[in-house]
C-alpha cells in the first residue's frame, strides 16, 4: 500500500530531519512509530499524505508515485483512499459535528448515513446538531477522527490521535482505529508518544534520525 524510498526532507539552514528514509507497509498492516520530540514523525505523515514535499526519494501510494501527480490527482487522492487524523482537528467551525463528519462521504459522492454511525461510535451521537465551539478539545479530536475514518479509507493516518482524551475513551477510540482498519482491509499508521496506544498496533517502530527500526514496549517499561 506504501513505499517510502530514499525520503529525505531538510528545514532551514539545512536541518535534516530525515534522511534516506526506506520503509514499505503492507495493505492491512497497522504500525504506530514513536520517537523524540523533533525527529519526523508528523513532518513523515505529512510527506506521505503528499501535504509536504521531500528533497529526495520517492513516496509511492497504492502504487502511485505522489511526485508524478499533479495538483488534481492528488487531491483525488487523498480524498478518496487516505484518513487523515491532525494534532491540530482541523474541523471546519462553520459546520456542524455532523457535516464535518460526512463531508469526505459527500466530496465521494458516497451517501452520508453512515456520519451519523461514526458518530456513535466515538460517543458523539447527541452533539450532531452542535458546532465544533460547542465541544472540548477531547470532543473534536473525536470528530477529527470520525470524519478520518468515515468513508472507509485505504490508508490512515494519525497524529497523536489521543492527546486529548482520557484514557478510558483512547482505549475505545483505539479500538475503533484499528478495528475499522482491519475491518476495511485498510492500512494505518498512528505517531504517538504514548505506549498504550502503540501497543494496539500489529507493530512499534521507533524513529530516529538513521532511520525506521523495531521497537519493543517491554524495554520501554
Amino acid at each position: 500500500m506504501l513505499n517510502l524510498r530514499g525520503v529525505t526532507k531538510s528545514y532551514g539552514a539545512g536541518r535534516r530531519v530525515l534522511a534516506g528514509l526506506n520503509y514499505t507497509l503492507g495493505a492491512g498492516e497497522y504500525v504506530a512509530i514513536m520517537g523524540e520530540s523533533g525527529v519526523g514523525k508528523s513532518t513523515l505523515l505529512n510527506l506521505i499524505a503528499g501535504l509536504d514535499v521531500p528533497d529526495a526519494g520517492e513516496i509511492l501510494v497504492d502504487g502511485a508515485a505522489m511526485s508524478a501527480l499533479d495538483d488534481d490527482a492528488a487531491t483525488r487522492l487523498r480524498r478518496e483512499k487516505f484518513g487523515f487524523v491532525f494534532q491540530a482537528f482541523h474541523v471546519l467551525p462553520h459546520l456542524t459535528v455532523m457535516q464535518n463528519v460526512a463531508l469526505p462521504l459527500l466530496l465521494n459522492r458516497q451517501a452520508p448515513q453512515r456520519a451519523l454511525q461514526m458518530l456513535d461510535a466515538v460517543g458523539l451521537g447527541d452533539r450532531a446538531q452542535d458546532y465544533p465551539r460547542q465541544l472540548s478539545g477531547g470532543e473534536l479530536q473525536r470528530v477529527a477522527i470520525a470524519r478520518a475514518l468515515v468513508h472507509r479509507p485505504k490508508l490512515l493516518l494519525a497524529d497523536e490521535p489521543t492527546g486529548n482524551l482520557d484514557p478510558d475513551t483512547a482505549h475505545e477510540v483505539l479500538l475503533l482505529l484499528r478495528d475499522e482498519i482491519k475491518q476495511n482491509g485498510a492500512s494505518g499508521i498512528i505517531v504517538t508518544h504514548s505506549p498504550a496506544a502503540a501497543a494496539t498496533a500489529d507493530r512499534v517502530l521507533l524513529l530516529t534520525r538513521d532511520g525506521l527500526r523495531p521497537m519493543d514496549l517491554r524495554q520501554q517499561a
